[in-house]
């Protein structure tokens, strides 16, 4: 056996470069041409392969160090002494300047463990690794293809799409579209139209739900394989900061297979998602689902319980009522669909009072029996009140919780939070720098409009650092606001900051508010209960010029409009901008202009204002 010393070998014009990673430690077996290390310069980056096969014996530097043609970077314990040593790399663009990650809201970040090493075999290379093909992970995918960069995307289902697609918003709403038009169906005798008591064939209804998503996730798999971008199903793990084993699944779930694949990656897009969370003291029983169980629709239940008063919950009582459902509702806080402003929120408990017999606040469920005769719950109340139901289903909607901690991203030497949560920068760049994340598993809000936005910045960045395009290296997630909808009947739509935000910053605001009842186009459409509200600065630095700073919507297709809300914040616009923007009439999206012009006192479709 000979004691081999490695070298740096020809780096091209960089006289003297900085070691950035490490890619092996002592006692490591390392092939002929396996990189090392990663150096970079103020102008480029490279990994250092090594020009021998053999077990590390010493590291003769340390992260940080400076190293140049002929600096020793290891010895080897090897049998063979290589010829000639092996060339350096192609030099990739060095990533641009980003600020440094800053921690997620919701946890504080916790240190980097030291990264695993990987040296076996490896099946799959590639430039990019997306994990996880949820909204965020195809974006992502989708759009570095398009760039020109070799990507792969793994993901545990037979189906692309992620939770959204597959068992979230796209066939939530296809179930909500028609529980809408079964309760507008109710109201047409008041018009004079009659029509018989809805019969509801529950497979057909399924088989309409689910004939949606294969329509959508059929279409991603076209549009991967349009771009050449291969797919791997299987559960990801990193083994190190450049590699990732796939155990292979199979089945209509993410059911192991047995096999796996190692795969060796330049950079990596981590859009691994989150998981519904389970409350622990409820028992195993079909009886109890998360939102994925309440999608798949097995029956209707005469009455359901729901277990946290948010988007999700509400709105999948939407669907279960409007089938026939009688439902109860639990919420730990003192108001349903929190983050809204309660003046929105009051007139859909006005419209929706018929579908609940129970609306628990301040009230914790604190446990739950399954018997022959349905799910025993029991409840205890703030005040320390106890009482408990009987239900044919009940809802855990308590929230989602990130995937963060089933990854090995701790192998890569990724930051992980307490709570899962992975903390990036602008860039939506980790502490690892060739390594990023997007999506729900990056914080809140735990939106797929989001993830896609951010899977855009994260593709561009990596793509303009490998190929040398500085404006696409540039990119940022700089969005000012994001928008919010509950898709229940009728919709709730905000974005940027809310009245209740307002008054609790201590902000002057002024307040354009436009009721629906003075709308053509809502009282023909018999639906005039809504109303469209607009916040501007009104602090006295704005001198009655205030920009918007923030906007919601209570009333049918809130949502379809509120993206106009989030233009105006965006572009800076003021009540002026907005009023004078002319808009279709008779629109439902002619009440943001005229809630504008109320705040400019300029409306002449409502009564005068008291002077």
């Amino acid at each position: 056996m000979a004691i081999v010393e490695v070298q740096v070998p020809d780096i091209g014009d960089f006289e003297e470069v900085g070691v950035i990673e490490l890619l092996v430690q002592p006692g490591d077996t390392v092939r002929l041409e396996q990189s090392l290390i990663t150096v970079e310069s103020d102008k480029a980056s490279m990994e250092i392969p090594s020009s021998a096969a053999g077990v590390v014996k010493e590291l003769k530097l340390k992260l940080g160090d400076k190293v140049r043609q002929g600096s020793v970077i290891l010895t080897l314990e090897s049998a063979a002494v290589a010829s000639t040593p092996a060339a350096a790399p192609a030099a990739a663009p060095a990533p641009a300047a980003a600020p440094a990650p800053a921690p997620a809201a919701q946890a504080p970040a916790v240190a980097a463990t030291p990264a695993g090493r990987h040296a076996g075999p490896v099946d799959v290379e590639c430039d990019l690794l997306v994990l996880g093909a949820g909204p965020g992970g195809y974006s992502a995918a989708f759009r570095a293809a398009d760039l020109g960069l070799k990507v792969v995307l793994v993901e545990r289902y037979a189906t692309l799409g992620g939770v959204c697609l597959n068992v979230g918003c796209i066939p939530s709403k296809a179930l909500l579209h028609v529980a809408a038009v079964m309760d507008e169906v109710r109201h047409m005798a008041d018009l004079g139209v009659s029509f018989g008591a809805p019969s509801v064939n529950i497979d057909t209804l399924r088989g309409h739900k689910d004939k949606v998503i294969g329509k959508l996730t059929g279409g991603l798999a076209a549009m991967a394989k349009m771009r050449k971008v291969t797919t791997l199903r299987g559960l990801g793990r990193f083994l190190d900061p450049h590699h990732l084993q796939v155990a292979e699944t199979q089945g209509p779930g993410s059911e192991a297979s047995g096999a796996t694949k190692a795969l060796r990656f330049k950079r990596a897009i981590i859009a691994a998602g989150s998981q519904s969370v389970k409350l622990p003291f409820f028992p195993q029983d079909d009886r109890i689902v998360d939102s994925t169980g309440a999608l798949g629709l097995k029956a209707v239940p005469k009455k359901m319980l729901i277990v946290g008063g948010g988007i999700i919950g509400l709105e999948m009582g939407t669907v279960y009522s409007s089938l026939g459902a009688r439902l109860d509702v639990v919420e730990m806080t003192d108001g349903l669909m929190q983050g809204a402003d309660r003046d929105l929120v009051k007139v859909w408990e006005k419209m929706n009072k018929g579908r609940f017999d129970k609306v628990m606040l301040k009230t914790k469920t604190v446990g739950a029996e399954a018997t022959p005769e349905g799910i025993k719950v029991q409840f205890e109340g703030l005040d320390g009140s106890r009482s408990e139901g009987l239900y044919d289903l009940v809802l855990q909607a308590v929230g989602r919780t990130p995937n963060g901690r089933k990854i090995g991203a701790e192998q890569a030497g990724v930051v992980v939070t307490d709570r899962g949560f992975i903390p990036v920068d602008v860039q939506m760049r980790t502490n690892v720098p060739h390594i990023h994340a997007i999506g729900d598993i990056v914080g809140q809000p735990m939106l797929a409009h989001k993830a896609v936005h951010e899977a855009h910045v994260a593709a561009e960045v990596i793509a303009g650092e490998l190929l040398g395009d500085k404006e696409l290296a540039s990119a940022a997630f700089n969005a000012r606001v994001i928008p919010s909808v509950a898709y229940t009947d009728p919709e709730v739509a905000w974005v940027g900051l809310t009245e209740d935000q307002a008054k609790a910053q201590g902000l002057k605001v002024k307040k354009g508010l436009f009721p629906w009842s003075a709308s053509g186009r809502a009282i023909a459409n018999g639906r005039d209960e809504g109303f469209t509200k607009l916040l501007f600065d009104d602090s006295p630095e704005a001198h009655g010029h205030g920009k918007i700073l923030g906007g919601g919507i209570v009333g049918t297709h809130a949502g379809d409009m509120i993206g106009e809300i989030a233009l105006a914040i965006e572009m800076g616009a003021d009540a002026v901008d907005l009023g004078k923007t002319i808009h279709p009439h008779p629109t439902l999206g002619e009440s943001i202009g005229m809630a504008a012009e109320v705040a400019h006192g300029s409306c002449t479709d409502l009564p005068p204002a008291r002077r």
